[in-house]
């Protein structure tokens, strides 16, 4: 990542200006202004912005809890291929992970891996990775026929869409990343989105300390007339677990700036990801060709590689790494061989998340990637020199 935005210069110089003459920096308009474009360009009815994707997903964890969906000691399903801080909030929170596993056609789970599970969940919390998804709406049509809450960590998959529904959609909420070198950047900064009123409330506690400041007049005033509170202590009364989970102004500002340019960005990537998939599927015998004519659009946040063997990942690796091309496991590979799994959780038996882990990789793709690097890129897929 050779930037930290896209249109570098200017969104500098349009920080640097904003941070001169605001007088405020800690959360307030500028992040407000931002939840509520997000949630438009997301087609959902809120947005809650967090410090990061991270915190998003343990705010959300906790909301959950608050409001009765989840209990401890249920057991939750998570994509066997995922980032630890999908899983880390339930076992902090005193939920158990149950590892899915997830198709090497596309890196995702698909409605037979959850229904091997399902019957035993109370929740599925779906990792959309890389852009990608499975078959998401029967996913959806089997958590609700067994009463299984779905929730979608959509950090790398913004702008997906899959058959008319953007990707962080299908879920009762969805969780968003805005680091650096995801599709819109504000250095750091998370969101959470839902149609549910009453989780969205919950989800305003939770981000602020569980009081209720930045509730509507008529729901403080339920809650202090429910627990007798007077309006001298009002401001300082905590109604539910909670945390500190605040973005900044900064955040809020930088992510007004840049969605107006997210739609060039996922155009880019999607351009990018076309002559990649293309390179791979010329080279039958070195790679496995991912699935995705289901998906309408594809946003991809990063170019994942699934070789045919560990010899012929081996090889690839050397030729991208003597190249000087950044290199990395899919997302974090199967999430029950780290160590923190395999310290609190039994052995999960995931055949496709193990064959990732150990066959597969990924390259960038973003909007500063130049035509010239595709090419250099391509060629070092399809050239295979022992």
């Amino acid at each position: 990542m050779r930037s930290t935005f896209f249109a570098e210069e200017d969104t500098r110089e349009q920080l640097a200006a904003f941070v001169r003459r605001t007088s405020r920096l800690s959360m307030g308009e500028e992040c407000a202004r931002f939840e509520q474009a997000f949630a438009a360009y997301q087609q959902r009815r809120y947005a809650v912005l967090v410090a990061n994707g991270s915190l998003a997903n343990l705010g959300l964890i906790q909301a959950l809890l608050n409001v009765g969906r989840l209990q401890k000691g249920d057991r939750v399903g998570v994509s066997a291929v995922t980032w630890a801080t999908n899983v880390m909030p339930l076992l902090q929170l005193g939920l158990v992970p149950v590892a899915v596993d997830c198709s090497i056609d596309h890196l995702n789970v698909t409605s037979q891996t959850v229904e091997e599970h399902v019957d035993d969940l109370r929740t599925l919390f779906l990792t959309n990775a890389l852009g990608f998804c499975g078959d998401i709406d029967r996913i959806r049509s089997l958590c609700s026929a067994h009463d299984v809450v779905l929730i979608e960590d959509n950090c790398e998959s913004l702008g997906t869409r899959y058959r008319g529904t953007m990707l962080g959609n299908f879920g009762l909420a969805s969780t968003f990343s805005f680091f650096v070198g995801h599709h819109l950047s504000t250095i750091e900064g998370g969101m959470i989105c839902t149609d549910d009123e009453e989780l969205y409330h919950m989800l305003l506690m939770v981000r602020s300390h569980g009081w209720d400041r930045s509730l509507p007049a008529d729901k403080q005033q339920a809650l202090r007339s429910a627990h007798g509170v007077d309006d001298f202590h009002a401001r300082y009364t905590f109604y539910a677990s909670a945390f500190n989970l605040r973005p900044t102004e900064i955040t809020g500002f930088l992510g007004s700036l840049q969605l107006p340019l997210l739609e060039r960005t996922i155009q880019r990537r999607q351009q990018n990801f076309r002559r990649f998939q293309a390179a791979i599927a010329g080279r039958p015998d070195l790679y496995h060709s991912l699935a995705v004519d289901h998906l309408e659009r594809i946003s991809n946040f990063a170019m994942p590689v699934i070789a045919r063997s560990e010899d012929i990942l081996q090889r690839t690796l050397r030729r991208f790494e003597a190249a000087g091309i950044e290199i990395r496991p899919i997302i974090a590979g199967d999430i029950s061989l780290h160590p923190f799994w395999r310290a609190s959780l039994p052995p999960a038996s995931c055949p496709g998340a193990r064959k990732i882990h150990a066959q597969g990789f990924y390259f960038p793709n973003n909007a500063d990637v130049t035509d010239d690097e595709v090419d250099l890129l391509c060629d070092l897929l399809t050239t295979d020199s022992r």
